[in-house]
């Protein structure tokens, strides 16, 4: 079995690479990525390629199954570069996939491409998917997901999968995450569950995780297994301010939902911090996923529960952990980070 994965050298396309090299049945990986990474992985050949511009055709022609996983989160503060690779993109990927009649694809959408929902209980995958309108990352998803559907229309013979992940961690991607969403002023040092004093209680404030190891495992399993459609990707259990609290032995205190915004946004604005306003919005909206079809379908059972994901982040982040790869290495960011400020913190990529 020949598997093709663009954006193959992120968070999870590491965790891809690394469900598939253990598996008998797959030959030959082709990991994509903009720029060729240091690591080596047993049966991957790294092909460097931006899905705008390359000839996808050819290098998914005679594939079994090809996997699309890039995507942009930075640079926030420009959405047409971001909408170029995110929407664009994927929609070149998705027309190369047809025209290369690949028997299977399977896309990375998420739990941000779904619309406001409740959080005391969980939807399943018939839930709409029309993103939260404040967020460029849930409007690119809500937008892919309606470029899926015409594919898949025209493309009846290719069996199309998307699976929504919940937020995803794990300890070798804690740089990446830094600069994405931190940015160059976190002091990763005082990122102890000991020195991390207090939780904010909002309102809605209740999400899922899962380890991105847990989440290559569901991508090994849809790409092996003849199934269609949705899959929700979450473990247990469900992350509030009283959980949050609790495992990191903090306090909570309460803080409106406008004051917290207003904060991320006025630091967003001075360029303090890389993340817009939108993430705090989507993680407040979005429902809390109901995971009872990937494990029925697929039997995917994560290793790791959600607190052990956050808590494998964290420990990442104090030590500053990272895999040789563009997105994760932790000396991307360049000596004190000063690449980090040079791209202004979420205006440019780095």
């Amino acid at each position: 079995m020949r598997v093709v994965i663009t954006g193959a050298s992120g968070n999870v396309g590491t965790s891809v690479l690394e469900a598939l090299r253990d598996d008998d049945d797959v030959d030959s990986i082709v990991g994509i990525a903009r720029r060729r990474p240091r690591l080596r992985v047993p049966k991957v050949e790294w092909v460097e390629a931006d899905v705008r511009e390359a000839d996808l055709t050819s290098i998914f022609a005679g594939a079994d199954a090809v996997v699309h996983l890039a995507w942009l989160i930075q640079p926030s503060r420009d959405e047409a570069e971001l909408e170029s690779v995110n929407v664009a993109g994927s929609d070149r990927v998705f027309a190369a996939a047809g025209e290369a009649e690949v028997p299977k694809l399977v896309y990375a959408s998420s739990v941000g491409a779904y619309s406001p929902g409740p959080k005391d209980r969980a939807v399943d995958e018939s839930h709409p998917t029309d993103g939260i309108e404040s967020s460029f990352y849930a409007r690119h998803k809500a937008k892919t997901e309606r470029l899926l559907d015409s594919f898949e229309r025209q493309n009846p013979s290719t069996a199309v999968v998307r699976l929504r992940p919940a937020l995803i961690f794990k300890r070798d991607a804690a740089s990446g995450i830094r600069r994405l969403f931190a940015g160059p002023f976190l002091p990763s040092p005082l990122l102890r569950r000991t020195l991390i004093p207090l939780i904010p209680s909002v309102t809605r404030l209740r999400f899922q995780a899962v380890h991105s190891l847990d989440v290559g495992e569901a991508y090994r399993l849809a790409i092996r297994n003849d199934v269609r459609g949705a899959f929700n990707v979450a473990a247990e259990p469900v992350l509030d301010p009283d959980r949050l609290a609790k495992l990191l032995s903090a306090s909570k205190v309460k803080l409106p939902a406008p004051l917290l915004r207003g904060f991320t946004d006025l630091t967003w604005h001075l360029r303090l911090q890389p993340t817009p306003p939108g993430w705090l919005d989507m993680a407040l909206a979005v429902p809390i996923m109901d995971t009872t079809r990937i494990r029925t379908e697929l039997g995917w059972r994560p290793r790791f529960s959600s607190e052990q994901a956050l808590l494998d982040l964290l420990a990442g982040l104090r030590d500053r952990d990272g895999l040789p790869t563009p997105p994760l290495d932790p000396e991307t960011g360049g000596p004190l980070r000063i690449r980090e400020l040079l791209t202004g913190v979420g205006g440019r990529s780095s």
